[in-house]
């Protein structure tokens, strides 16, 4: 028997609430003037990751979640952009941004995983 009662078990779930967590951190170093420039596109996209991923769940049916984890993988690709043109743009360095990176990597094979599993 599975031990997931609600969203907040999915280990995909919890790894996107990480990946905002860091991104809340990453973006307060920032400069004011980008508070609602890329410090907000960043929160709103990294935040979207395991509210999709929550959403999908709730709707208890594999189409919908399906669809939910794809509006969730569109945040990953655009949180990633956004990260890189931080760092080209100078403000962050790659080293601050690098593990974000790798957590998306992964984020994006669970997604992919479970979206396999939703269509067999």
């Amino acid at each position: 028997m599975s031990d997931i009662q609600d969203f907040k078990d999915l280990i995909i779930w919890q790894k996107g609430m990480e990946i905002a967590e860091k991104c809340y951190f990453l973006t307060k170093k920032f400069p004011r003037d980008e508070l609602f420039g890329m410090t907000q596109q960043i929160r709103r996209a990294s935040a979207s990751i395991p509210a999709n991923i929550a959403e999908g769940y709730g709707r208890r049916s594999s189409g919908d979640y399906a669809r939910f984890l794809n509006i969730s993988q569109g945040s990953i690709n655009e949180l990633q952009t956004h990260l890189f043109l931080s760092s080209r743009v100078g403000l962050c360095t790659v080293k601050e941004i690098e593990l974000i990176i790798q957590q998306l990597q992964e984020e994006t094979r669970m997604i992919i995983s479970l979206l396999k599993k939703l269509n067999n």
